[in-house]
């Protein structure tokens, strides 16, 4: 299947950034928006300043405020806890395509993935999990990104994957659903207590330290999922959580850098760990999995125990072979 028409419902920087990449590997790309004026700027400067700064568009993206029916390929950019209400708002256009999955997060309340709320909101949809150590701002600038993409057919995803292949952007298929996502979600926890380390001035040792305990953390959780362990080695494992823990272009990063200085981070809200945090929590208790990143970055989320005691307690934790 050609997948020459991609609907991209997202106007903020990822969804733009994805619709960039679309037109890059040549498709006819529509950009679903709600503010008038990205809509307006993107139909005539080619831009989206308010996400991307002065980045230049293709003038194969035209922007819209309604789904385009002619999509045989949508991508799904908005927060992960705003999936379900965009979803329902498109369900019954979905039946029979193949819908990409860009957030990273899990559902507040239900502790879904991504996945599973296509599959209630829009059981006709096909989904696919988009994954990978990736910034908007790389994308549509046109840097080299490599990503994961997964999916259940492997041929199909295969295809999918072909159709958003472009100079710039390369996207590996995989079939791990699972791994993917949760790997997804949970780097933007981890990202948060690698920005506290460096927001307390902890030195990169202990960084790099956490960055290791995490991918074995992560690893736990995955397995207890369902997930395929060597799917953390790869794109959206390793790759995308060595990115968000230690950069300060990553959001998580920077409002883990606020916390570990004493304070509240400035948009918060806007962070996909800070909301997944307490569903990783939840998660991990329900499975049975230690968690002890987890817990210790809902501790400083919710600001009952300061960072200095929180590095404390997990240094004091019994010690234990690695292996």
């Amino acid at each position: 299947m050609p997948f020459e028409h991609v609907a991209v419902i997202g106007g903020g920087a990822w969804g733009t950034a994805l619709a960039q990449a679309a037109a890059m590997a040549g498709r006819s790309v529509t950009l679903v928006a709600r503010d008038r004026a990205v809509i307006e700027e993107i139909n005539q400067q080619s831009r989206n300043r308010a996400y991307l700064g002065d980045i230049a568009l293709s003038d194969n993206i035209i922007a819209l405020d309604h789904f385009d029916a002619r999509a045989d390929l949508v991508i799904l950019a908005v927060p992960a806890q705003a999936s379900r209400t965009a979803l329902a708002a498109v369900a019954a256009s979905l039946a029979g395509r193949p819908v990409v999955l860009s957030a990273k997060g899990l559902e507040a309340g239900t502790q879904r993935r991504q996945s599973e709320i296509v599959r209630e909101v829009a059981p006709g949809a096909i989904p696919y999990v988009l994954s990978g150590p990736s910034f908007a701002a790389d994308v549509a600038a046109g840097r080299p990104t490599a990503v994961t993409l997964a999916g259940d057919d492997a041929a199909a995803t295969e295809e999918v994957a072909a159709a958003l292949a472009g100079p710039t952007f390369r996207p590996y298929a995989a079939g791990d659903i699972v791994g993917v996502e949760i790997a997804g979600a949970l780097k933007n926890v981890y990202a948060l207590a690698c920005g506290a380390v460096e927001g307390a001035d902890l030195g990169a040792s202990a960084r790099s330290a956490l960055i290791a305990r995490a991918y074995a953390e992560l690893s736990r959780i995955t397995v207890a999922m369902g997930g395929v362990a060597s799917t953390l080695t790869g794109l959206a494992g390793m790759g995308d959580l060595t990115l968000s823990c230690t950069s300060t272009q990553s959001r998580n990063y920077r409002a883990g850098m606020a916390l570990g200085r004493g304070g509240h981070p400035s948009g918060a809200e806007l962070a996909e760990g800070v909301l997944t945090a307490p569903v990783a929590r939840g998660m991990a208790h329900r499975l049975g999995i230690d968690a002890p990143l987890i817990d210790a970055v809902n501790l400083l989320l919710a600001g009952t125990a300061s960072i200095d005691d929180i590095v404390a307690g997990l240094m004091t934790r019994p010690l234990k072979r690695e292996d």
